[in-house]
């Protein structure tokens, strides 16, 4: 295992063309299937928030689940999914935005949270930050406190990071 959590970034394959031609897929699943690594990026993210009162972690679907549903359990804060639409039960909010490869909408449960509350948004990778800027989007119409959005990869290249500039944003590896 490797010791600095950037040095971690070896375990990330990359796929090209996937989902389509000229895409470079980021490919985590190599890096989740070994145990001690897997618990080395859950570790440091609850170490950078272990003294943030998170009242929950926002993670979006499908990846994100993976390390925000981890880091919720270790902060002892809630979970909320932020979901492709049509797949949540209840009544939601809903936010619609372009990514590099087309046009998605994802929502969130209406009563996930309260105004005031501390979050922390967590996704598996920032690429031109698209998707997370509709979760600020949704997390703005609850009156949340977004302690940090943070990402496991950040593509520098893509400059994703200037689309949140309002919010403090961090990635643990950068590409």
């Amino acid at each position: 295992m490797a010791s600095g959590i950037q040095e971690l970034a070896g375990m990330i394959r990359s796929i090209p063309d996937f989902p389509k031609k000229g895409i470079d897929f980021k490919d985590i699943t190599t890096l989740l299937q070994d145990g001690p690594a897997f618990k080395q990026v859950v570790d440091h993210f609850a170490e950078r928030y272990a003294d943030k009162a998170v009242d929950a972690v926002v993670a979006v679907e499908a990846r994100g689940f993976i390390f925000g549903g981890a880091l919720a359990c270790r902060l002892d804060a809630g979970f909320i999914p932020v979901r492709k639409k049509g797949k949540l039960p209840y009544k939601t909010y809903e936010a619609t935005y372009d990514l590099e490869y087309g046009t998605e909408t994802i929502a969130v449960h209406q009563d996930a949270l309260k105004p005031g509350q501390n979050v922390v948004v967590l996704d598996d990778l920032l690429a031109t930050g698209g998707t997370i800027k509709a979760v600020l989007d949704l997390m703005n119409r609850f009156g949340a406190n977004v302690v940090e959005v943070a990402f496991l990869i950040e593509l520098t290249f893509l400059k994703g990071r200037d689309r949140l500039e309002s919010y403090p944003v961090y990635s643990a590896i950068e590409l």
